[in-house]
């Protein structure tokens, strides 16, 4: 999957020098926050160039060299669903100089899918704050004659292996919205993974596949285009880019199922300079127009402190856990 990228590089700005409330630390750490940053920062993201992560990333450089009077160096480190940009992350001397975009799919549904990564995802990281949810829509083929969860469902009972659903690849959250929305429906349908959304979403515009969980921005030229159609949300509040799209939680009761980004940095990374981040990304996300730009590219803007981060990243590995038990699809750890 490309997760909806935007969002990540939002929090980078977050290195915008300002005194912190947080705990007290050393002196030697205190200074090194006070002077904080003094040479340029790594960016890490875990997607290649060109998508969308990478583009936002792109983008809202101006905003961060600006905050910073440093360079922030983007560096795509993509593959292996993800997990080589957060074990390079993970791996990095926690100096605060190198940060990067986390994903949902890298720390939570890659590594309980049997992803090999080479960190865990509770302890190798000092997260910053979150950044957005982007909510995974249903999107189906124009041709297909279901307007809502309902009929899609009762569609799909009316095929001996159900309707085929794409997904950028086996083990990436859209592909476990789908398992999910089985498992709630207790209806059949027949995954195809594709090496990526671009591949999945061409194959669903030409009919070859039925539906596809998927961010609003990656579809929203097409369903404009009438090639194919929002039907419902998989996030349990509804979309302001797609309002008529009802959430499955209205059919099938706490069905959640959106990706989300956080800002990162190794663990061991000085609480000062983390504090810095956070209090800054809020301040970034309520007081600029960014948070705008995200709503607008289908992001829901998001805010939290370091530790709820890390409780968000233990309930929903033990949430997906049981999503990933519970179909058979892998032993999760």
């Amino acid at each position: 999957m490309k997760p909806f990228p935007a969002v990540a590089c939002v929090a980078a700005a977050c290195v915008v020098l300002s005194n912190s409330s947080g705990a007290q630390s050393p002196a030697g750490v205190d200074a090194l926050a006070k002077d904080y940053p003094s040479r340029p920062i790594r960016f890490i993201v875990p997607y290649p160039p060109g998508g969308g992560t990478d583009i936002v990333a792109r983008e809202l450089a101006p905003f961060l060299i600006e905050a910073l009077g440093q360079q922030v160096v983007v560096d795509n480190r993509g593959g292996a669903a993800a997990t080589i940009g957060h074990g390079i992350t993970a791996k990095s001397t926690p100096d605060g100089y190198t940060m990067m975009l986390g994903t949902s799919g890298g720390l939570i549904t890659s590594p309980l899918f049997g992803v090999k990564t080479v960190y865990d995802s509770q302890q190798d990281f000092d997260p910053i704050g979150m950044l957005a949810d982007i909510p995974f829509m249903v999107v189906v083929t124009a041709s297909l004659p279901a307007k809502n969860i309902q009929e899609l469902i009762a569609l799909s009972k009316t095929r001996p292996k159900g309707l085929n659903f794409a997904s950028p690849g086996a083990g990436t959250p859209n592909h476990l919205a789908g398992e999910l929305l089985k498992l709630r429906s207790g209806i059949r349908f027949t995954h195809v993974p594709y090496k990526g959304g671009g591949p999945a979403i061409t194959d669903l515009i030409s009919g070859e596949m039925h539906f596809l969980f998927t961010g609003i921005p990656q579809v929203l030229p097409h369903v404009r285009s009438g090639r194919l159609r929002l039907i419902a949300s998989g996030h349990p509040v509804r979309s302001s880019l797609a309002p008529d799209a009802a959430p499955i939680a209205e059919v099938y009761p706490g069905f959640n199922s959106s990706t989300w980004f956080c800002l990162l940095f190794p663990a061991g990374t000085p609480k000062p300079i983390v504090a810095k981040f956070n209090a800054q990304l809020t301040r970034i996300m309520t007081a600029t127009e960014f948070g705008k730009r995200l709503q607008l590219q289908g992001a829901e803007p998001a805010t939290s402190t370091p530790q709820q981060v890390k409780d968000k990243i233990k309930s929903e590995t033990e949430r997906w856990r049981k999503v990933i038990q519970e179909a058979g699809l892998a032993q999760g750890k």
